[in-house]
């Protein structure tokens, strides 16, 4: 599958950017060091100057690139879940058995990831410790509705309407898939925030991981 998806590109929503990243040397170092700048000191504390410090380059240069950092940050969100949408296709397009396949789409949805080397420029393990953590920052904010009308979401979106579709194969007459599908994709960065920061009112640890758990509830749910 890794071989598979070193050859797709991902499609980001061109209103997100003033010039596509993934069209000069410039605009992936800004994606690469903008990654680990964020899960260094966190989405609050990042800022252009300082990413144009780190890559040594003028404050101005990435703003021909991302008009604002709120907007670098839905970038990178709707390039992650364009990454995760593609591994779900394709981990699952040849299962016939709709459980097993379910069960295989909560895997990718809810396992911390590792680094893909197929995309040198971008760390899918930091940057999904980074979606972890500011994810919902995208989301929760006066604009989200305007933004969800110029498609921002659009991405995230189908990644869960594609568990409703396996939910839907596993038990039609089940009310509720669109609420359980996106409580496991929003529910699993909960818990591995959880997980590693506030462990005391969580049930994941070490030896049981949020995939664990939610593997457990849809297949309780769905009997």
């Amino acid at each position: 599958m890794q071989h598979i998806l070193s050859n797709i590109t991902i499609l980001v929503n061109d209103k997100l950017y003033v010039k596509n990243p993934e069209t000069s040397e410039l605009g992936k170092r800004i994606i690469e060091q903008s990654i680990l700048l964020i899960d260094e000191m966190g989405f609050e504390n990042f800022t252009f100057k300082k990413l144009g410090e780190n890559l040594g380059s003028n404050e101005s240069s990435i703003y021909r690139y991302f008009e604002s950092k709120h907007k670098l940050m839905l970038y990178l969100s709707s390039w992650y879940w364009g990454w995760i949408e593609y591994k779900l296709v394709f981990a699952t397009n040849n299962i016939h058995n709709p459980f097993e396949k379910l069960r295989k789409g909560i895997h990718i949805v809810t396992e911390k990831v590792v680094d893909d080397s197929s995309t040198l420029h971008i760390n899918e393990a930091v940057l999904n410790k980074i979606i972890i953590c500011e994810f919902t920052k995208t989301i929760l904010t006066k604009e989200v509705d305007e933004e969800n009308k110029e498609g921002f979401f659009l991405v995230y979106k189908r990644v869960i309407n594609r568990l409703v579709e396996m939910i839907n194969e596993v038990n039609p007459k089940y009310a509720y898939s669109k609420s359980l599908a996106s409580s496991v994709v929003e529910g699993a960065l909960h818990q591995h925030f959880l997980c590693d920061h506030l462990k005391t009112i969580t049930s994941c640890n070490e030896s049981i991981s949020p995939t664990h758990f939610y593997l457990n509830l849809v297949e309780q749910t769905l009997r």
